[in-house]
């Protein structure tokens, strides 16, 4: 566990300060240096570029993770990279031909509402295409098991880089026209500074041989493409129904904010998985089920602690950060509430999902994608008419909730083991116990002084007690190096 506490550390660091710096650009610099109008071309070329990742990629992201360390020998890792690096190609240059041959009708078609977005295909088909490979260099550095500058790349580099370009635009340096390709030229600037990078970690060998288990590579491939596909749609179908369902647009803006607050608990878990998916699968296939069952184990039981307080910090502070922004949005507070709980929830998997994504189960990532699919948007159609983003808060919360208790249950079916322990007890007893003690808490000063001293004495009280309760030796390491005890 100490490469993954060590990269998880850093790794929690760098998105975190993604997160921060992606917050100030959507929330004041778009807003303040940009017209709605091309803040909407932007977000639009970028959604829909994420959207085409998944395919883009052809799955070979995940494929590198689950099947690189089956390979024994030089030359069947050489011939299964070099597969890596060309397999993208079989959907890229039909896509492209496509765009090419039948510009004009895909122009017309994404621009029926909105005429500008025709002059912006090119941007998607770009976007999406380096978005893919970026992600293929960065698994090609995951299974060499370094992952913070990855992550970095990923979760930083864009966001400093658009940042930079929307200064720009305010100083009149450059047009909003060539913020566009500018946008478009960090991302790709992105993927080549990660491709560097991964090559240097393990230099290329082309080598044009087929690899014995060529079918099960493409099998695996091609199902992954549409379990990311699902995963894409899931992040923002409730969006999609409640801007439907609801004849208040505004709404979504603020059902938006509530789940943006409430995904800063998603950031533990989404840091640990750059480590922890190369990992499982080189226990997988190592078939080290004591290895396995001790690190799903572990992981959860550091995430848990980790989300535990952030999600402390977020419920307990949530009145008053609610006083600092237009009031309106304090509609989707009860949102907050059953996000966040979501989201605790998540990171009390652990490594389930790695677990799934790397084994020989990985079809079941499919069926219970689609489980979740359908059963999110039945729960949004019961939910929504009766009570508008909070109905949406709760159907995604009941769906998260099915969707990780059957996960949970599949794992402890075929693998015979649980992610949580005693200690995982302790945490919820001392959650619960924050909670009763500081949520009607308040100091009389300004909401943000406020939240400063409310949250460091929640971090006083959480991190001792941790350390004492001694519920992980991962956390306890950290607390005693970071805070130097004996």
């Amino acid at each position: 566990m100490g490469i993954v506490i060590n990269q998880s550390f850093k790794n929690t660091i760098n998105t975190y300060l993604g997160f921060g710096i992606g917050g100030i650009n959507v929330l004041f610099l778009y807003t303040n240096f940009v017209s709605d109008t091309y803040y909407g071309v932007i977000a639009f070329i970028l959604s829909s570029a994420n959207i085409m990742m998944p395919l883009m990629a052809f799955g070979v992201h995940n494929t590198i993770i689950k099947f690189y360390s089956t390979y024994k020998t030089k030359n069947t890792l050489n011939s299964f990279l070099t597969l890596m690096l060309f397999l993208p190609l079989l959907i890229a240059i039909p896509v492209g031909c496509i765009g090419y041959f039948f510009y004009d009708i895909i122009g017309g078609w994404l621009a029926s509402k909105n005429e500008i977005v025709k002059d912006y295909v090119w941007h998607i088909f770009i976007s999406g295409l380096v978005m893919a490979y970026f992600e293929v260099f960065f698994a090609w550095s995951k299974a060499q098991m370094q992952t913070v500058f990855g992550n970095f790349m990923k979760e930083v580099f864009h966001r400093v880089g658009i940042m930079i370009l929307l200064f720009m635009v305010y100083f009149k340096i450059i047009t909003v026209d060539t913020l566009i390709d500018g946008v478009v030229l960090v991302y790709i600037l992105r993927m080549l500074i990660m491709k560097l990078y991964a090559f240097s970690v393990r230099k290329p060998v082309l080598k044009f041989t087929k690899i014995n288990n060529f079918n099960a590579v493409i099998k695996y491939s091609s199902l992954i493409i549409i379990a990311g596909s699902i995963a894409t749609l899931i992040l923002d179908i409730d969006k999609v129904m409640l801007g439907k369902l609801m004849p208040n647009i505004e709404k979504v803006a603020y059902y938006s904010v509530a789940v943006f607050i409430g995904a800063v608990i998603a950031v533990p878990q989404r840091a640990m998985q750059q480590i922890l998916m190369p990992l499982t699968a080189k226990l997988l296939n190592d078939n080290d089920k004591q290895g396995l069952k001790k690190l799903y184990e572990r992981s959860s039981l550091t995430l848990f602690t980790i989300s535990g307080f952030m999600f402390l910090l977020i419920v307990l502070n949530i009145n008053e950060l609610y006083f600092i922004i237009p009031s309106e949005f304090s509609n989707g507070i009860y949102v907050v509430f059953l996000i966040s709980a979501a989201k605790l929830y998540d990171n009390l998997l652990g490594n389930n999902n790695a677990i799934l994504f790397n084994s020989d189960y990985y079809r079941m990532v499919l069926f219970f994608g689609v489980i979740l699919t359908i059963l999110t948007m039945l729960l949004n159609l019961v939910f929504i008419p009766k009570y508008g983003i909070n109905g949406a808060g709760i159907a995604t919360f009941m769906a998260i909730a099915v969707y990780n208790s059957i996960k949970i249950y599949f794992v402890k079916l075929k693998f015979n083991m649980l992610p949580f322990s005693k200690q995982s007890l302790k945490i919820v007893g001392l959650i619960i116990c924050c909670i009763v003690a500081f949520y009607f808490w308040e100091f009389p000063f300004y909401p943000i002084i406020n939240i400063a001293l409310k949250s460091t004495l929640i971090g006083l009280v959480y991190v001792f007690a941790i350390y004492k309760m001694n519920v992980s030796d991962d956390i306890s390491n950290i607390i005693k190096r970071y805070l130097k005890l004996k």
